[in-house]
């Protein structure tokens, strides 16, 4: 196995293992965070992702007054749907709840932030994902790769240096629990 597959394997494992009420309100204090950082508060349209293996829940922001969008995977890429709390959802590919193919499409010139999932992230911005390459190829593509992004981890999961591959970009910053990261700024009042 690679220096990624096992570091995969031994965060998943420590972040699936996590408590579900520390989960739970690890989760809540990252949102507050979110809410207060600047990048957060001026989009009005935001890319997030559906929890799946203990990953931060971010469902507590969707009441927001923002326009969300949500991903689906088709075929190696994702692709964008408006979505809002109560519209239904279909369990998707790697068995993560999406929008379904007929949702109304998310065009990429509306987007103002996106909301990454990561196993892990750096203090540098680079993230470790589970490996197939969605977020990687998303933001490595004009213009995807001009919209701003925060990785999204629980501070336990926030590293000081990951394995690195030539592909790999670093994000704009990264929220946790105890704060959000903005790279090339100073520390965010969040």
């Amino acid at each position: 196995m690679s220096p990624k597959s096992d570091l995969r394997q031994t965060l998943l494992t420590q972040r699936k293992a996590l408590d579900p009420y520390r989960w739970e309100q690890q989760s809540k204090r990252l949102c507050q965070h979110l809410r207060y950082c600047s990048l957060f508060r001026q989009a009005q349209t935001i890319l997030v992702y559906w929890s799946v293996r203990r990953e931060p829940d971010l469902s507590s922001l969707w009441t927001l007054p923002k326009t969300w969008g949500l991903p689906r995977c088709q075929g190696q890429d994702l692709v964008w749907h408006r979505w809002a709390l109560g519209q239904p959802l279909v369990l998707g590919a790697y068995g993560i709840w999406a929008p379904p193919s007929q949702a109304p499409s998310l065009s990429v010139n509306l987007v103002d932030l996106i909301l990454v999932p990561a196993l892990a992230c750096d203090r540098q911005g680079y993230r470790l994902g589970y490996g197939g390459g969605f977020y990687d190829r998303l933001l490595a593509t004009p213009p995807w790769d001009r919209i701003p992004t925060l990785g999204i981890v629980f501070t336990a999961n926030q590293v000081d240096q990951l394995p690195r591959d030539p592909w790999d970009r670093p994000l704009g910053g990264v929220c946790t629990e105890e704060g959000v990261q903005l790279y090339g700024a100073p520390r965010s009042d969040a």
